[in-house]
Parts: structure tokens; C-alpha cells; sequence
């Protein structure tokens, strides 16, 4: 197995906090060593708000991986969604002062001058998303690398978050002894432990229905089209459920898991759940197709809402592989027959199960832990192209590092080994050779990049006939 190397994912969603440690067997396959889980008391519809209560939940969840893996966490791997998120289309081009082929330095210059775009007041970029190239009168170049010409232009689809948002997440990761390795938008990390490649190439809509938020992610050709936040999820049909039958929030919970129904047909007439009532309050009774009708009505809202996204962005049609839900929200009895009479697409729920091996934590593998697995496998895949190349200078990009145990050891090493591009100080023993300036250097970064953004393009599909 391969020990030395050891990702940590913690997904801080609005019902729950949840961290896992990973690492992968021989097989490839990822294997959960820990996981732990807190309620989470300081975030709303996937912001954090409150900073006290979210360090407060995050220490628990670490601490108790911590406890079941027996490795000690110093760096994680964190998603970030919320209604905030925005996307944007933007062209950009640089000349280049001869016809010489086009080498990986020209097209990483081309999209770090993305990042220093201006954008809207109190938002910062964090992806950048590069489409398609065009070299001088040549189109739909996907690598223009190895091509001659004076002009490259390129279409990015740039990401964009609050900044509010982000350095809310940083205080609560450092207040908990933690650093950030790599900030992940939350569909693609849902994307990579659910869909399989032909999926993605086919043509496919995830949707992950998490506590607060409904995560929309749409693949075609294997890149991602378009992705949306939309700030509806499970905890609002409970509160209708709340409302509409007079229970506590806990009793709401418990009727939604336990006897909820997508579908009001499909409940019983005459079905009557008791559940216990105030102190010297007799029982309440609440019909199951009153408590059907309330769901359907609410659900049905929130999947009209993410079709209309679908077909906004004129992808409705080049669905082939239809639909996959995922997340807490995603185990309602009946949602996909409502999902798919709604939209007209074929579903079907996805589980986090193609990516991981033999775990004796087998929760893991439930829809509600989709995103958390994938930030660990997000991480482990950074972490495998790093080793594969040579440490560089990026420019306006964090770059990610992670933690590896020494094999001898019986006891994990605490502190992260980190990849950094500033240079050391003062020699030390054993150095890492530091190859930037080697020919072939900008090569492997080049192809690095590609590699780790041909599954994870995001893309407002543009289609002028709409």
C-alpha cells in the first residue's frame, strides 16, 4: 500500500461537518482510514456565519478522525459553494513576438492573466477554467502547444466567490489548527466520486442535495458546461414539514427520513404516524399523505428550479446520460420517478462507490458523504501529479500542499510536507532538486494543468440560438 501518502477532505455543509482521511491501496482504490462527523451550528445555506460554533464543530470532526485512524491532521482539503458563487465568460490573448511554436510558457501566461481580471466589488476569483484556443485564424484548438503562430487567444470560464465567504472559511480552518490545501468548488468535488468518464462524455446533469444548498453540475464531452448553487436544499422541506404539521424540528426530521415520500401517490390513505407531544399533551397524529403532499409540493420546486437552470443554458436536450442525484436530499423514497417527470430525463441516485476499496467504515458510501470523498480524491489526484514533476513558480494560485507519514514510523508525522515555490534560505540535507528552469519543466506543468482541468471545466454553454 501506498502509506506515504495521506489526504484529509472536510466539507463544511449546513447540517453537518464531516472530515475523512484517505489514503489509496494497491489497487488504486481509495481507502477511508477516519471519519468524523459534528453537527454544524455555524453555517447557513453553505456560508459560514458563525466563526466560534463552525472552529467549535471542526475541532470535533478532526479530533475524532484524528482518533479513528490514529494519523495526527495538519492540512485539508475544503469545499466551498453558497448562493454566492458566480461564473463569467471572458476571451483573452497575448501576441507573441514571432512565429515559433507555441510553447505550455505562453499558455500558462495567457490564463494568469485571467486572474488578474477586475472583477465585481467584495468577489475573488478562484478557477479559472480554460475552454478552447485559437491561434491566429485557427479555431477550436483544445492545446495549441506545438502550434506556430503570433496571436493565441483562449476562452476561460472564470469562477468567482465572495471574498467575505472566503476568508471565513480560512479563520475557521486556522482557529482550528489547520491549514488549507486546496479550495474546491463543491459540485466538481461531488462530480469526481460519482460520474463515470463515458457520463461525463455522454452528457449529464449532477445534482447533489445537500442540507442547505442544491449543488448543479452539467458535463458534456467530458468537460463540465455549466455549474450553479442554488440555495434551497433538505433543510427547507423540513421546515415546511415543520409548519405544515405543527411538530418540533426534530420530530420534522425524523418523519422526513423515516416515512417522507416524493411522490403523494405513492402513500397510503389511511396510513397514520403517532408521534409523542408536549409534556401533558396527548399524542399527535399526522397522516402520511398529508406529509407526502407537503414534500412533493416542496421538492417539486426545487427540481423545477434546477431544470429551469438546465435549459437556460440550452443543455436540456444534450443530456444523454440523463440525470444522477446525489447528497442527503437524494434519499427521499420516489424522487427519481418525481425527477424524471419533471425534466423527462432518465435518473438514477449515485453513490460514492467506484472509487473506494474495502473500509470498515461503510457510512462512507452513502450519497450524503458524496462531496467529502470527493475533496479526498481531488487532493490524492493534486497530490500524485505533484510528485510527478518538478516544484514551480505559479503565479496568483495557491499551491497545494500535503502531509505524508514516514513509512518507518510508528507514529504519523504531524506536521505537512509542503511543495513550495519559494526558494529555501539555507541548504539542507538531501535536497529536492529544483528543475523550473529545465527544458522540459514547463512541459510537465502544462501538461499537468490539463490533465487536472479536462475533468474539471466549468462552462456557461453558450448557446446563441436560445
Amino acid at each position: 500500500m501506498q502509506q506515504d501518502k495521506i489526504v484529509v477532505g472536510l466539507d463544511i455543509g449546513t447540517t453537518k461537518i464531516c472530515a475523512l482521511v484517505g489514503r489509496k491501496n494497491e489497487f488504486g482504490k481509495l481507502e477511508i482510514l477516519g471519519m468524523g462527523k459534528a453537527v454544524s451550528e455555524g453555517v447557513s445555506r453553505g456560508i459560514v456565519l458563525n466563526i466560534d460554533k463552525t472552529v467549535d464543530a471542526i475541532k470535533r470532526a478532526i479530533r475524532q478522525a484524528e482518533e479513528q485512524s490514529g494519523i495526527s491532521i495538519g492540512l485539508v482539503n475544503v469545499g466551498i459553494a453558497g448562493q454566492h458563487i458566480k461564473s463569467l465568460q471572458h476571451n483573452g490573448s497575448i501576441t507573441r513576438n514571432s512565429h515559433d511554436t507555441i510553447g505550455p510558457d505562453d499558455v500558462n501566461r495567457l490564463t494568469q492573466d485571467m486572474y488578474r481580471l477586475v472583477t465585481q466589488p467584495g468577489s475573488q476569483i478562484i478557477h479559472v477554467m480554460p475552454q478552447d484556443y485559437k491561434v491566429d485564424y485557427e479555431e477550436g484548438i483544445a492545446d495549441p502547444v506545438g502550434y506556430e503562430g503570433v496571436r493565441l487567444e483562449g476562452n476561460f470560464h472564470i469562477i468567482t466567490a465572495q471574498s467575505t465567504a472566503i476568508n471565513n472559511i480560512n479563520k475557521c480552518v486556522t482557529k482550528a489548527g489547520l491549514e488549507i490545501a486546496d479550495l474546491i468548488l463543491e459540485p466538481l468535488a461531488s462530480s469526481m466520486s460519482i460520474l463515470s468518464e463515458e457520463e461525463k462524455e455522454a452528457g449529464v446533469a449532477l445534482i447533489d442535495i445537500g442540507g442547505g444548498t442544491t449543488d448543479l453540475a452539467v458535463f458534456k464531452d467530458g468537460i463540465i458546461r455549466h455549474a450553479a448553487v442554488l440555495p434551497f436544499g433538505g433543510n427547507i422541506i423540513t421546515q415546511d414539514i415543520k409548519a405544515g404539521c405543527n411538530v418540533a424540528p426534530g420530530q420534522a426530521e425524523q418523519l422526513k427520513v423515516k416515512f417522507g415520500k416524493a411522490i403523494a401517490q405513492e402513500a397510503s390513505d389511511h396510513e397514520i404516524v403517532s408521534i409523542p407531544g408536549l409534556p401533558n399533551r396527548p399524542p399527535k397524529e399526522v397522516s402520511l399523505k398529508n406529509l407526502a403532499y407537503i414534500i412533493e409540493a416542496r421538492m417539486s420546486e426545487i427540481m423545477e428550479l434546477v431544470y429551469a437552470e438546465i435549459y437556460r443554458m440550452g443543455l436540456h436536450d444534450k443530456l444523454s446520460a440523463g440525470i444522477v442525484l446525489t447528497g442527503g436530499g437524494s434519499q427521499l423514497q420516489n424522487l427519481e420517478q418525481l425527477t424524471e417527470y419533471i425534466t423527462g430525463l432518465d435518473t438514477r441516485i449515485g453513490y460514492p462507490n467506484q472509487h473506494l476499496g474495502k473500509s470498515r467504515i461503510e457510512a462512507v458510501k452513502s450519497p450524503m458523504y458524496a462531496t467529502t470523498v470527493g475533496l479526498v480524491l481531488s487532493g490524492y489526484h493534486s497530490l500524485d501529479e505533484r510528485n510527478s514533476r518538478a516544484p514551480y513558480e505559479q503565479e496568483e494560485q495557491v499551491i497545494p500542499a500535503y502531509y505524508a507519514p514516514q513509512a518507518a514510523a510508528p507514529v504519523p508525522v504531524s506536521a505537512p510536507v509542503e511543495v513550495r515555490a519559494v526558494a529555501p534560505a539555507a541548504p539542507v540535507p538531501a535536497p529536492v532538486p529544483v528543475k523550473v528552469k529545465e527544458p522540459g519543466a514547463a512541459s510537465r506543468f502544462f501538461k499537468d494543468i490539463i490533465t487536472r482541468t479536462k475533468g474539471l471545466l466549468i462552462d456557461d454553454y453558450d448557446d446563441k440560438s436560445y
